[in-house]
């Protein structure tokens, strides 16, 4: 409940009435630059909040790959997803599928 005269505290729901921020080349540039330098560092989730941010497709595909290695297949198909990186996508979800389909098969 608010307070009357307090103003509305920022949340986790977006509403649509939050204005996107358009960056210019050489701040998205600068921006990707330094999300580089995080994922080298293996600060792997200031990365990819950098890489979102910029929609930056290379760095998104490699936050993937990361994922995937670590056996997180949700985060991974997120991320190919934003990318879009439809193969790398594709790949697990037939893997996922062959999985499913032998489960289905045993009992």
């Amino acid at each position: 409940m608010q307070m009357p005269g307090k103003s509305k505290p920022a949340g986790f729901l977006k509403t649509g009435s939050e204005k996107k921020q358009v960056l210019s080349s050489s701040q998205r540039s600068a921006l990707i630059r330094r999300g580089n330098e995080f994922f080298n560092r293996g600060e792997y989730e200031t990365a990819k909040k950098i890489f979102v941010t910029t929609s930056y497709s290379d760095g998104l595909i490699r936050m993937g790959d990361y994922y995937k290695k670590k056996g997180n297949t949700i985060e991974a198909l997120k991320m190919y997803r934003m990318a879009p990186a439809k193969e790398k996508f594709d790949q697990i979800l037939e893997q996922t599928a062959a999985i499913l389909s032998r489960w289905l098969e045993e009992e």
